[in-house]
């Protein structure tokens, strides 16, 4: 097993687990690859790893995938692991995605290596816009696309349809599409349902629209839905995974389920219910 570590080079809280994990492996002879941007880090620091062999993107000779940092480190690296299974570590705030804390991550690894973990597949979405460059914004989102308004208390009419039939006109600040994977992230924070991974669904939820009939709806994944975008005479955010790029009014945004997914290492201990009982509170109230 060869493990590709990856993370986030802002935070500090990285760089000691980091050089820890390093001398951990060397010491148990276990091959990896390190970033060369953590690489860096631990050189200007004066920690062990800055010498070892680099990590590519995408680097075929990688089992594993270690990602040091909080979900939208995770999200980064589901764009560069070209199918290798991804194991979030997390040193952020929240890490819903990540599956171990940073103290936890040695346990973890010995689990993948006695063969204890599994990994779970997660349905991705496929995005292009008619006749637009999108430049760096990634071609398709593991959490979800977003059209939003920027730069103005002006809403954004968002005429949607689904496999050609008319599904409504949003007159909202924006609109989150988003698979099972991000339905606990924006789209949950705009009233949206939680889905859980493996159900084959994904959620549309406007943005504070302007009436407050228009809900959120879920849909079959295999949905081909169609977004037109109209505004005021100024730009709209498009975003893929929060990569975003402003876009002209009068866009057309094209959505479908992809033929990738991104695999996730899950450990035996830990299940979907727990991670959203432990770190949305979800079902906790008071005591009758």
């Amino acid at each position: 097993m060869t493990y590709g570590i990856t993370g986030n080079p802002n935070k500090d809280a990285l760089w000691a687990p980091l050089a820890d994990l390093v001398r951990w492996l060397d010491a148990r002879g276990f091959p990896f690859r390190l970033d060369p941007v953590l690489a860096d880090g631990l050189r200007e620091r004066g920690l062990p790893g800055a010498d070892a062999d680099p990590l590519t993107a995408p680097d075929p000779g990688i089992d594993l995938l270690l990602s040091f940092g909080g979900d939208g480190t995770l999200l980064r690296t589901a764009h560069r692991a070209d199918g290798v299974p991804i194991l979030g570590v997390n040193i952020g705030r929240l890490g819903f995605l990540t599956k171990v804390e940073v103290s936890e991550v040695q346990g973890a690894l010995l689990a993948v290596e006695a063969g204890e973990t599994s990994v779970e597949r997660r349905m991705t979405l496929a995005v292009e816009v008619d006749g637009v460059d999108l430049g760096e914004v990634p071609r398709w989102a593991l959490n979800d696309v977003v059209v939003d308004k920027s730069g103005t208390t002006s809403m954004i009419q968002v005429e949607a349809t689904v496999g050609g039939a008319f599904l409504n006109t949003y007159w909202a600040d924006g609109l989150v599409v988003a698979t099972p994977t991000g339905s606990t992230a924006y789209a949950l924070s705009v009233g949206g349902p939680i889905l859980v991974p493996g159900t084959d669904t994904l959620v549309v939820a406007p943005i504070a629209p302007h009436t407050l009939t228009a809900r959120p709806i879920v849909l079959p994944c295999f949905s081909e839905l169609t977004l037109k975008v109209e505004t005021r005479g100024h730009p709209f955010a498009f975003a893929c995974d929060g990569v975003s790029a402003l876009l002209d009014g009068g866009a057309v945004v094209r959505i479908r389920r992809a033929t990738h997914e991104v695999k996730l290492v899950t450990l035996p201990d830990r299940d979907y219910f727990q991670t959203i009982r432990d770190k949305l509170s979800w079902g906790q109230g008071g005591v009758f």
